[in-house]
């Protein structure tokens, strides 16, 4: 007799991560490939990614990416980071938007260096305070990912969707991670998509 039930539960999100020991790039088509497998392990209520070494022009700034509500929202988060921050380059995350994503916010970004010359700890400090002070006090802002030559692309739909509108293809990375959601008692909306981003960390989970 069958000890266990023949029932199974698909849910509990789907992961993936790639490290290039060696540290050679590697596209985001790549990693878009190697989730797509695990398709039936999400629902399309939340995908995203990460990649580290995407930004070769920028590698000692930090690239702020952001999700905004409003364009009085977008001009409040400038107020802020000018204060904290000289502003080497910022721009409207590139998309395509033939793909049909619920709900999109207005996603930019920003390249940045702190005003003042700091030691690495008191760098990342006044980021971090930056970043939460951005995530805390604006209304319709939100930082989701603030590292050094990484980003995180993240949105409501499919893994593969959100790649094709990110346009993952373009960036080439030595370490990517991707995340698809299969959330159980929680609504898809973008900022709960993984991965979860601080400084050069970032987080996917499974369950």
């Amino acid at each position: 007799m069958n000890k266990f039930p023949r029932e199974k539960d698909i849910s509990g999100c789907s992961i993936f991560g790639l490290i290039n020991t060696d540290g050679e790039k590697v596209s985001g088509s790549v990693i878009t490939e190697a989730i797509s497998v695990l398709h039936d392990r999400a629902n399309g209520l939340g995908g995203g990614f990460s990649g580290y070494g995407i930004y070769p022009d920028y590698p000692d700034d930090y690239a702020l990416h952001l999700f905004f509500d409003s364009v009085k929202a977008k001009e409040e988060t400038e107020e802020l980071i000018n204060k904290h921050f000289l502003i080497e380059y910022d721009e409207k995350i590139r998309t395509d938007n033939s793909i049909n994503l619920p709900n999109k916010p207005l996603l930019w970004r920003y390249f940045v260096k702190n005003r003042n010359i700091l030691s690495k700890d008191s760098e990342r400090e006044e980021t971090f305070k930056a970043v939460m002070d951005i995530n805390n006090n604006i209304e319709g802002a939100y930082v989701i990912s603030s590292g050094k030559n990484m980003g995180v692309f993240k949105g409501v739909g499919y893994p593969e969707d959100i790649s094709r509108f990110y346009r993952l293809e373009d960036y080439k990375g030595y370490i990517w991670t991707a995340h698809g959601r299969f959330p159980t008692n929680t609504p898809g909306w973008w900022g709960g998509a993984h991965p979860f981003g601080l400084l050069d960390w970032t987080i996917v989970h499974n369950g």
